[in-house]
């Protein structure tokens, strides 16, 4: 199936570094043009699409599937569960993911299952697609190495992980935005120069305390 120059604006405008685009994506509406595209590389790319909307409150799942018909409901649900299989197998933790899976049709054992046959037999695979672990995998460290944490270009994939794990953990996603935008330079509304003054500079500020720091190592 051939992928239309427009789906490739939308999606590159999402995260997924196929080709440049200057607009802003429709995430829902995007992640569903993915989901009929039936194009194995943008299915392989789903993951960082999902946590770009997610991360940024545009993901809505319901809205997704008002756009697909019963058989891309389907392959969308798929695309989900193995978003949250590659986020599980590089110990990626997220606010939004636990409240997303109990929307999917799965059972904790069906997802354990993936997970194992992710890590073991290197495959995604459903009743719809079969999609190599190692692909999705490398598709997902490209954006890290590509579009993540640009100040220090000295972090190997593994790191960006860590430290990608580590802001969740910290941070809710909202603040991690203001922290990686105040990072990069870029430029805050008034709002949210506010809510950064307000709740993530103290964070911040705790974070550097090299008194604290030790403390937490040491433990």
């Amino acid at each position: 199936m051939t992928v239309k120059k427009s789906l490739l604006d939308e999606v590159a405008a999402l995260g997924f570094p196929l080709m440049e685009a200057g607009k802003e994506a429709d995430v829902n509406a995007t992640l569903a043009e993915v989901v009929k595209s039936d194009e194995l590389r943008l299915w392989e790319g789903f993951p960082v699409l999902l946590m770009n909307g997610a991360e940024k409150r545009l993901f809505d799942y319901e809205t997704v599937k008002k756009h697909l018909r019963p058989t891309g409901k389907k392959n969308l649900n798929y695309l989900l569960l193995m978003s949250l299989v590659l986020y599980k197998t590089l110990g990626l933790k997220f606010s939004w993911t636990k409240k997303l899976f109990r929307s999917l049709p799965f059972s904790p054992e069906e997802f354990r299952k993936q997970v194992r046959d992710f890590k073991d037999k290197g495959w995604f695979k459903s009743e719809t697609m079969f999609l190599p672990a190692n692909r999705v995998t490398a598709a997902f460290q490209n954006y890290f190495q590509e579009n993540v944490l640009r100040h220090n270009d000295a972090l190997t994939p593994k790191e960006d992980f860590n430290l990608e794990h580590s802001l969740s953990q910290v941070f809710s996603p909202k603040q991690k935005e203001l922290f990686l935008k105040r990072l990069h330079g870029e430029n805050l509304s008034k709002t949210e120069k506010e809510y950064y003054s307000r709740s993530v500079r103290k964070k911040v500020m705790a974070l550097a305390n090299e008194n604290l720091h030790q403390l937490a190592k040491s433990l």
